[in-house]
C-alpha cells in the first residue's frame, strides 16, 4: 500500500489491458503514475480474445509484439467456426481478416489469444507502482488536482492520493463514472452470459479444425492457450446456483467421434457476466478522463471491446505527458473525447449488428434441430464472408478535432457505418458495415504503413514524439523548434506521392499515427511547422 497523501502525476483506477497499456505508454513520456486494482490479482478468466492489427501496432510500439504473438495461438487459429456442436461439421466457416494471415495494409498481424495471457505481458511492460488488492471509493476535484479516496482490501486500512489528473479504466460498472454522475446511452444489457473454464479430453481434434471461435447452436466454445484448455459461453440458466456445469458443457459439446457417448467435462472456473452495450455520454469531467469499458461496453461478438479501449489509451496519453509537460494546452485534453467518443458510437452499432445477427442464427438453427431437420451441408450467414473483415473500424477511423489541421483537401472520409441498433440488420449492410479501408493521408487519419526500409515501417518512426515526414528534410529541419519533441524522417518520391506530397511537401504525423497536419506543397513561410505544432497542441501560438 502507498504511503498516506501520495502524489502522482495521473492515477490510473482499473488493472485490465487498457489500464496497463495506458501506464506503458505514459511511463515511456516520463509521466509518474500509479495504477490501482481493487481486485487481489489479475483475471484469471480469459476474457477478451483478440487484439486486432490496430492493437498490434501499439504493442508494437511499445515492443512487446513479439511476445504477445508467441504467447498467442498460431494464426491458423484466426478463424470462425458455425455449427450444431462441437464435434460436427462446419456448416459456415470465416477468415478473421487481419488475423489468420498477413495484410499489406499493417506492418504486423493480430492474434487470438487470451485476455489472462496477455495482461501479464502488459504488466511487465512498465514498473510504475501497481498496487492490487486496493479500491477507488470516492473522488474530491480540486482546482489543481484531484483527490482520490482509497481503501485496502487486504488490511482495510485507507489512503489518499493527490493526482493532477484520474484515468479510469475501471470497468463496465465504473465507480468512477458513477461518481460522476455520467449516463450512458445504447442497448443496455443485451444478455446474461456464464463463462465456464473447463478442461476436457478432446484429444487431437482442435489442431485438425483450429479455430479462435466455434459458434454452436449451443453455446460458443473457445480454445483458450495453444498448450490446451476450453471455455464455453452461454447464456446464464435461471437456475444457475444449482446448475450441473459439467453435464451442461458434456452435452452442448456431444458425441465424440466414435464414441456414441459425451465426453465429460472437468469444470475449473464460472463466471457471470452481462454483456452490455452502451456509450458514456461524456469522457472527459475536468481533470478525470473515462477510457475503455467505463466509457463504452462493447458486446464481445466482433473482438471490439477491448482494442477499442487500448486506441482510446493510445490517443489519450500523449495528450495527457503534453500538458503535464508544459508543451501542450490543457484545451488539449478536449480533443479526446471529441475524437474517441464518435468512433466509440459507431464501434457500438456494429457490435451490437454482430450480436444481433450471432443470436438470430443461433436462434434459427435451434428450431430447426428441435424440429428434427437434418444439419444443412452449408448455410449462407449474411456476414459468413466477411465476419471481423472490419478494417475500416479497426484502421480506418479519422479524427476531427482542434488537434487536426485541415490542408485544403476534402474532409476525412468516415468508415462504412453499421446500421443503428434499433434497425434489423440486412445482409448486405451487415457484411460491408465497417470493413472497408482505403489508405490516405489526409489528416485525421492514421498514418499508412509504408516500408521505409526493410523490416521498418512508417509506424515505426512514431513515438514520445511528433515525427514530420518529408522528402526534402534540410528544409524542414530549419523550422523545427521546441518546445515539442519533433524528429524528421525522409520519405522516397514515390512514398510522398502515394501520401499527396510534392518533392517540397510534408506530413507532420501525431504520437498516436495519426496525421495532424499536411503541406502539399512547399511551406508557405519558415514558422508553418511552429504554427502547426503549436495549433495541434493547444499551445500559445509563436509572436
Amino acid at each position: 500500500m502507498p504511503a498516506a497523501d501520495t502524489e502522482v502525476d495521473v492515477l490510473i483506477v482499473g488493472g485490465g489491458p487498457v489500464g496497463l497499456t495506458a501506464r506503458a505508454l505514459l511511463q515511456r513520456w516520463g509521466v509518474r503514475t500509479m495504477l490501482v486494482e481493487k481486485h487481489s490479482e489479475l483475471s484469471p478468466f480469459p476474457r477478451s480474445r483478440l487484439v486486432n492489427a490496430r492493437s498490434m501496432e501499439i504493442f508494437r510500439q511499445l515492443g512487446i509484439a513479439a511476445e504477445v504473438t508467441a504467447n498467442a495461438f498460431p494464426r491458423e487459429f484466426g478463424r470462425i467456426r458455425f455449427r450444431d456442436t462441437l464435434y460436427d461439421g462446419d456448416f459456415a466457416t470465416a477468415a478473421m481478416v487481419g488475423v489468420n494471415a498477413p495484410i499489406p495494409e499493417s506492418p504486423v498481424l493480430g492474434v487470438a489469444t487470451s485476455q489472462d495471457r496477455l495482461e501479464p505481458t502488459l504488466l511487465a511492460a512498465a514498473d510504475a507502482p501497481v498496487w492490487f488488492g486496493v479500491e477507488l471509493v470516492d473522488l474530491a476535484e480540486e482546482p489543481e488536482s484531484v483527490v482520490a479516496e482509497l481503501v485496502d482490501h487486504r488490511n482495510g486500512g485507507g489512503m489518499r492520493v493527490r493526482a493532477r489528473y484520474v484515468l479510469a479504466a475501471d470497468g463496465a460498472n465504473s465507480t468512477v463514472r458513477q461518481r460522476l454522475g455520467i449516463d450512458t446511452t445504447g442497448p443496455g444489457a443485451m444478455a446474461a452470459v456464464t463463462t465456464v473454464v473447463f478442461d476436457a479430453e478432446l484429444g487431437g481434434w482442435r489442431a485438425d479444425q483450429p479455430a479462435g471461435v466455434y459458434f454452436t447452436a449451443h453455446g460458443s466454445f473457445l480454445p483458450l492457450y495453444p498448450e490446451g484448455g476450453w471455455a464455453w459461453l452461454a447464456p446464464t440458466p435461471e437456475d444457475a446456483d444449482r446448475a450441473d456445469w459439467a453435464d451442461l458443457v458434456s452435452r452442448a459439446l456431444g458425441s465424440g467421434p466414435g464414441t456414441g457417448s459425451g465426453v465429460r467435462a472437468d469444470v475449473l472456473r464460472v463466471q457471470h457476466w452481462v454483456m452490455n452495450a452502451f456509450v458514456a455520454e461524456r469522457f472527459h469531467h475536468d481533470r478525470i478522463l473515462l477510457a475503455g469499458d467505463a466509457a463504452h461496453a462493447m458486446p464481445v461478438i466482433g473482438g471490439l471491446g477491448m482494442n477499442t479501449g487500448i486506441s482510446d489509451a493510445h490517443n489519450l496519453c500523449w495528450k495527457l505527458a503534453g500538458v503535464l509537460h508544459g508543451w501542450a494546452g490543457p484545451g488539449l485534453l478536449e480533443t479526446y473525447a471529441t475524437e474517441r467518443q464518435p468512433v466509440a458510437h459507431l464501434t457500438l452499432r456494429q457490435a451490437v449488428a454482430n450480436t444481433r445477427l450471432m443470436f438470430q442464427a443461433q436462434s434459427l438453427r435451434q428450431e430447426q434441430l428441435a424440429s428434427g431437420e437434418a444439419a444443412p451441408a452449408h448455410i449462407e450467414l449474411p456476414w459468413s464472408e466477411r465476419y471481423f473483415a472490419q478494417l475500416g473500424l479497426v484502421l480506418g477511423v479519422a479524427y476531427r478535432s482542434a488537434a487536426v489541421l485541415v490542408d485544403g483537401s476534402p474532409p476525412p472520409r468516415e468508415p462504412c457505418e453499421a446500421p443503428e441498433p434499433s434497425e434489423a440488420p440486412k445482409p448486405s449492410e451487415a457484411s460491408d458495415a465497417g470493413t472497408d479501408y482505403v489508405p490516405t493521408a489526409e489528416p485525421g487519419h492514421r498514418m499508412p504503413h509504408l516500408w521505409l526500409a526493410r523490416d521498418r515501417s512508417t509506424l515505426d518512426a512514431f513515438g514520445e514524439w511528433f515525427t514530420l515526414l518529408t522528402p526534402d528534410p534540410t528544409r524542414w529541419e530549419r523550422q523545427a523548434a521546441p518546445p515539442w519533441p519533433l524528429r524528421v524522417e525522409p520519405l522516397t518520391q514515390g512514398h510522398a506521392e502515394l501520401c499527396g506530397l510534392s518533392p517540397d511537401g510534408a506530413l507532420l504525423v501525431r504520437p498516436d499515427g495519426h496525421v495532424g497536419a499536411r503541406w502539399p506543397d512547399r511551406p508557405p513561410n519558415d514558422s508553418a511547422l511552429v504554427r502547426a505544432l503549436a495549433a495541434v497542441t493547444g499551445s500559445p501560438a509563436p509572436p
